[in-house]
């Protein structure tokens, strides 16, 4: 049986809707490639999952148009103070707190064009999902199981299984992405294996309503409270409106499961705050690192956590699945538009990996101190003798958890470094990462962002495909080589001409290509010729080697 009610046939079939999947879906239909994304179950609810939207992600909703919407669906607005506590108990003895985490501050800064924002994944979903429901090329089919896919070198053949009917239904396309999650099955159908190491602790996710909790304690209002005690270490805070909260014991036991009225207990006395609690949901979790040691297989790809697993510790997982599929679907599109070549799809893991395991690095050095380890005997006696145990915990988390809030290098400052789309100028040799975030325009780096005079982002002048970043006077002959040699290769080309705002000296030249993602792909102070193109959309990749590392006049 084929496949009914699709309108056309999708160019993309994805398996999975959660943030990964719809903003592949996303990236495609804004794109106009007809695609299919396939779910098996209905999603929504409060179920426990990420509650951080990095500056990144939310940067690529504001090129989608959305990240207003985002925006105003925060559930104690957008100017809520993004706090992260360190206390004993939520009634107990403050130890430390940082401020601003994660960048959620509404106001401007240069080195992005949107601040970070703390919302539950569901309302993030939502407006993701009311988005690519609003784009023509782009169908979501709900209840459909995914099965497995044969395929040859010029189409996928995808079989799923209709969840109301039972029948079995296919559908031919020309990729097929599997953003189905951890237990992926398109990653098992490619024979890739998960490489790391699973159980580096045992947790759980406890979602509660909490009437008058937010009232009951006076340690501020703030996104997270890691709590320091004997009774139970663990994480607290506000989820949502109608006294939402979560609750995450970390590092239980093996043989410890948690009934419901053992949780309330659990949550009773950790806090030291009776109130009439109750359970919504209880999920066993457990920390891992793992990472595929493949992400494709032909016409067939993995993105978010179908090819990466770790802590959630810094917020980096969903966040960085978004990346993923900006990073692939642009990619995808040019395959299908006919202008990217065959070296564009082999740099997705060739670019991703890297990053992929810069962030597994960093997540699980931020899983090393919980509040586990935090935790000393005394540390709630009011005593001379306690008072200096807290002081020295505060000491020891400002020293231990700073960079986990404030890892602004991390969501942004990674580079494509060796990627075969890249033209490298040498800038980036003996380059690391670090987690305070240093503007580069080195190629492979996100394109430095700036507010210009006008109040307008610089990233919103971008255009669509690539973009040719002219910041010097004089370079009309420049601009029309760079032309000339975009339409000879069918590479969509914006020009932005910004001279005299000193832009060339944030940047390192008078001119800088810019990729669809806003990664550098080239710069310099003239242009090179045909060769740039030829590299960056994929069609020679070994075009680079023939390039000098700085274009001069």
């Amino acid at each position: 049986m084929t496949l009914a009610n699709v309108q056309a046939r999708p160019q993309v079939v994805i398996v999975g809707a959660g943030p990964t999947g719809l903003a592949l879906a996303i990236e495609l239909g804004s794109r106009d490639i007809p695609c299919l994304l396939v779910e098996r179950t209905e999603r929504g609810g409060h179920a426990p999952r990420a509650k951080t939207t990095h500056v990144r992600t939310r940067e690529h909703m504001r090129r989608w148009g959305i990240a207003g919407k985002l925006a105003a669906m925060s559930p104690f607005g957008i100017d809520y103070p993004s706090d992260v506590h360190f206390v004993t108990r939520l009634n107990g003895y403050r130890l430390a707190r940082f401020e601003d985490s994660l960048n959620c501050a509404p106001r401007r800064d240069d080195r992005y064009s949107e601040h970070g924002q703390w919302i539950p994944q569901y309302k993030l979903e939502a407006v993701l999902r009311e988005h690519a429901a609003s784009l023509p090329s782009v169908q979501m089919m709900f209840g459909k199981e995914y099965l497995g896919f044969a395929q040859d070198s010029d189409t996928v053949q995808v079989a799923l299984r209709d969840g109301a009917s039972g029948h079995e239904l296919r559908v031919e396309t020309s990729y097929l992405v599997g953003a189905d999650g951890a237990r992926s099955l398109v990653r098992e159908n490619i024979g890739a294996q998960m490489v790391g190491t699973y159980g580096l602790s045992r947790n759980y996710n406890i979602i509660f309503q909490a009437p008058g909790l937010a009232e009951a304690h006076s340690q501020g209002p703030g996104i997270m409270y890691w709590q320091v005690n004997a009774e139970m270490p663990s994480l607290i805070g506000r989820m949502d409106e109608d006294d939402l909260w979560y609750f995450m014991p970390t590092m239980l036991p093996k043989d410890v499961t948690l009934s419901d009225k053992e949780a309330v207990d659990l949550i009773r006395r950790s806090t030291g705050i009776d109130l009439p609690y109750r359970i919504l949901s209880s999920d066993e979790w457990v920390a891992s690192r793992l990472l595929a040691d493949n992400y494709s297989l032909g016409r067939v790809f993995l993105a978010g956590d179908a090819c990466h697993l770790h802590p959630p510790f810094g917020g980096f997982g969903m966040n960085m699945g978004v990346s993923d599929a900006v990073d692939l679907g642009w990619k995808l599109a040019a395959r299908l538009q006919g202008w990217g070549g065959p070296a564009l799809l082999d740099s997705y893991e060739a670019e991703r990996r890297p990053v992929h395991e810069m962030v597994l690095d960093e997540a699980e050095n931020n899983h090393a101190v919980l509040a586990n380890q935090l935790f000393r005997a005394g540390i709630e006696d009011d005593t001379p003798e306690g008072a200096q145990i807290r002081e020295d915990v505060a000491a020891l988390i400002h020293r231990t958890k700073y960079q986990e809030f404030n890892a602004l290098g991390v969501v942004l400052g990674y580079r494509y470094l060796n990627s075969p789309i890249i033209v490298d100028d040498g800038s980036s040799a003996g380059w690391t990462m670090t987690r305070d975030y240093e503007p580069s325009a080195a190629p492979g780096a996100l394109a430095p962002h700036r507010w210009l005079d006008d109040g307008r982002s610089l990233y919103d002048l971008f255009g669509p495909g690539f973009t040719l970043l002219v910041m010097g006077d004089g370079m009309a002959a420049e601009i029309e080589k760079a032309q000339r040699d975009s339409s000879a290769l069918d590479a969509p080309l914006t020009i932005v001409d910004l001279p005299g705002c000193g832009l060339d000296q944030l940047y390192g030249g008078r001119l800088a290509l810019i990729r669809p993602d806003q990664h550098v792909a080239w710069r310099g102070n003239a242009w090179l010729g045909d060769d740039i193109f030829a590299v960056v959309t994929g069609q020679r990749a070994d075009a680079a080697t023939s390039l000098p590392a700085m274009a001069t006049r």
